[in-house]
């Protein structure tokens, strides 16, 4: 590709891609380096050794059992909302609704734990999983749909997206779902039936850790080990070549998008059911912009998810410690999933295209005219 800008002109040229793992791993270890320098250049900036607060931060997220449990709690709806966006990822499709979906999806299975309070928990606990799954997936089929079906961007429909399902359950918990006597906007209480068990007393350690971990192996073997997911990754390197191998283009494009939107719908049923127990404003935390620097770290595999979302799982919680004992803003988190989405898009642009910067020659443009 060329692109001329004033008097320079920039050729963009794709580079052959190198097989191996080792360039799929150094390249998320240097951008995580780079992000934690550079956020350290910062502390140092405001008077605080960086080493007392990345040493405070990793205290507060691994410094004892009951903090460990905490970091896994924080990375469980990450783990479960990127693992989503790694499906609509590898389709290629550039999904920004994991936080609509998943909000969608708690929506969806509070009702359910409402409703079904007559319910046994054998009963109940799978239906209001099912209610999560299918509210999220439902609101990841419309911007999948309209993706297939008429070209509209995906990234602009999940946007606008997650505005209508922030303000569609802001206005259900402020009026119809609102729990009596109304002092607060939230909804009323799910049945215990419907709350996933603790694993561990004294922390808040639960079963959706489990359901996190399984889903890791069904994202996998549906992308690696399954005609579809064969389909799935064929589709996002080349929706031509898949369409002329006789792949249903269309049809992938909605079912990924669908799958992304269940895995976030997961996400937001194991807050409600196993922390909150009602549906209130907030709760999912920003966890569904936060899985998308998670898969970007993970570089789309499962694997690599996993441990891109217990390093940001481990930010959130560490984070608190540093702010108490270095008063360092528990906000530089966010300082640093920002430079880390910066230097992974920045490692995959410069492995996958070469760029040359010349000057160009007075006259060339009447030349080439």
């Amino acid at each position: 590709m060329l692109l001329k800008i004033g008097t320079f002109r920039v050729d963009i040229e794709q580079k052959q891609k190198f097989q191996g793992i080792l360039p799929e791993i150094m390249g998320p270890l240097v951008s995580l380096t780079l992000a934690l320098l550079v956020a350290a250049v910062i502390v140092m900036a405001s008077g605080v050794n960086p080493i007392w607060a990345y040493a405070s931060m990793w205290d507060g997220a691994f410094g004892s059992f009951r903090s460990l449990a905490e970091t896994l709690v924080k990375a469980t709806p990450l783990l479960l909302a990127a693992l989503g966006l790694t499906i609509s990822y590898r389709t290629g499709l550039v999904s920004v609704g994991s936080e609509g979906q998943m909000i969608i999806g708690a929506l969806f299975a509070t009702q359910a734990g409402i409703y079904g309070i007559g319910l046994p928990s054998a009963i109940l606990l799978p239906l209001v999983m099912i209610a999560g799954m299918l509210g999220g997936g439902l609101w990841g089929a419309i911007p999948g749909y309209l993706k297939a079906r008429l070209g509209v961007s995906e990234v602009i429909n999940t946007i606008m997206l997650n505005y209508v399902a922030v303000f569609l359950v802001a206005y259900l918990l402020d009026v119809p779902l609102r729990e009596p006597p109304g002092y607060f906007p939230q909804s009323a209480m799910i049945a215990p039936q419907a709350w996933l068990p603790y694993l561990v007393t004294g922390t808040r350690l639960h079963a959706g850790v489990l359901i996190a971990g399984i889903s890791v192996f069904v994202v996998y073997f549906l992308l690696w080990r399954s005609p579809l997911g064969y389909q799935m990754r064929a589709v996002g390197l080349s929706q031509t070549a898949a369409r002329i191998s006789g792949i249903p283009v269309r049809k992938n494009l909605v079912l990924a998008m669908s799958l992304s939107g269940v895995f976030a719908g997961l996400a937001g049923m194991v807050e409600i059911s196993a922390l909150h127990h009602r549906l209130m404003n907030g709760f999912s935390s920003e966890y569904g912009f936060d899985a998308m620097a998670v898969a970007l770290l993970g570089k789309l595999h499962p694997a690599g998810v996993v441990i891109a979302a217990l390093f940001f799982g481990a930010l959130r919680v560490g984070a608190n410690m540093m702010q108490r004992t270095v008063q360092v803003p528990a906000s530089l988190v966010f300082v640093i999933q920002g430079l880390v989405i910066l230097f992974v898009l920045m490692d995959s642009l410069l492995r996958n295209y070469m760029i040359r910067v010349t000057t160009r020659l007075a006259g060339e443009d009447k030349k080439n005219g």
